[in-house]
């Protein structure tokens, strides 16, 4: 697997799931259903199966990003496993608050 950066493209090796990476720490892995991702255009692994305990899903069209907020990506395809980076599960990003108009 390459270095994690911005713009690169990657699936996941166990479901659906696809993501775009808008930021990344240097060094940093990142994992969809309990596997290694990969490539966009790589093939998975045989025998590469979805662990039940990293099957919370993802949206298409969300953000997701560690606690510190170093990590962000895109997810363009749903896919039935949740993401994690460094063996931490990525949190949905909220979008910031406006301020009111009165």
């Amino acid at each position: 697997m390459t270095a994690i950066k911005p713009g690169l493209k990657l699936k996941s090796a166990v479901c659906s799931a696809e993501v775009m990476v808008i930021k990344a720490p240097a060094g940093a892995s990142l994992t969809c259903g309990g596997a290694p991702m990969i490539g966009a255009k790589d093939d998975a692994p045989a025998g590469a199966a979805l662990d039940p305990q990293a099957a919370g899903g993802c949206q298409v069209g969300k953000r997701y990003v560690n606690a510190e907020q170093s990590l962000e990506v895109l997810c363009t395809k749903a896919g039935e496993g949740s993401l994690a980076a460094d063996g931490t599960a990525l949190e949905l990003k909220e979008a910031k608050k406006l301020p009111s108009s009165d």
